[in-house]
């Protein structure tokens, strides 16, 4: 069973999957960190949720940001002293009109930033509040677009950056071991969000499949890709 009251950071939470899946770990009793690149978004977002007499808390958290990183670490250690449960989800870029052979490298460059590189600053900003928890957890959301196996051609910025977010995955896990922190990668699966579009599966199925690995037990798995509770190819 998941500890009760965890604090639990959502980068990228002021729509789509984050944001559902706030409002669920919130109903749940966890008190959730909201964070937005946009802080009015993320100050909309949480009001939406406070209505429905849920815990959350709306912070900045621009994952390109290495200065408003540390601020955020700050303020999240002052006011709640560690953190339980981090679930890097911010992502941009999914470039459906890209292919790798033509693409235009600003726009990879974007994607490794936020997506990968985003996920990564985060972490190191967030890891030392993330040892002081008895129950530690990294997940990342990605996506199967970024498996190497059958991977194909096209949307080249996006799946780069999620390969690239697998092997960040793989190394942290690794690492953390010893500090007792589970890592893991998740596919939500193809979801009718801003970013998925229409035609995909309810934001709250994609979101639960998040929230397994947030949930894991303590004698978890690790280092591992998961959709929907069950481990899929790398």
């Amino acid at each position: 069973m998941p500890a009760v009251d965890r604090i639990v950071v959502i980068t990228g939470a002021n729509r789509g999957i984050g944001l559902e899946l706030a409002r669920q770990l919130a109903a749940a009793g966890d008190t959730v960190v909201l964070g937005s690149r946009d802080p009015a978004k993320g100050a909309a977002a949480a009001a939406g949720l406070k209505h429905q007499g849920l815990d959350v808390d709306p912070r900045p958290l621009d994952v390109t940001d290495p200065a408003g990183l540390a601020d955020l670490a700050a303020g999240v250690e002052r006011d709640h002293g560690r953190v339980d449960v981090l679930v890097n989800n911010a992502a941009i870029h999914y470039d459906t009109w890209q292919r790798a052979s033509t693409a235009d490298l600003a726009v990879v460059g974007e994607a490794l930033d936020t997506n990968l590189l985003g996920a990564w600053r985060t972490t190191l900003a967030l890891l030392p509040l993330l040892r002081a928890s008895s129950h530690g957890r990294i997940v990342n959301v990605s996506s199967g677009a970024g498996q190497l196996t059958g991977m194909t051609g096209g949307i080249p910025a996006y799946k780069v950056s999620k390969a690239g977010l697998s092997a960040l995955t793989l190394m942290l896990a690794d690492e953390l071991r010893r500090d007792r922190i589970l890592v893991n990668a998740v596919c939500p699966g193809w979801v009718a969000t801003d970013m998925g579009g229409p035609g995909g599966r309810p934001v709250a199925e994609g979101a639960a499949s998040v929230r397994w690995a947030v949930d894991l037990p303590d004698d978890g798995p690790t280092g591992g890709f998961f959709r929907d509770g069950e481990r899929i190819p790398w």
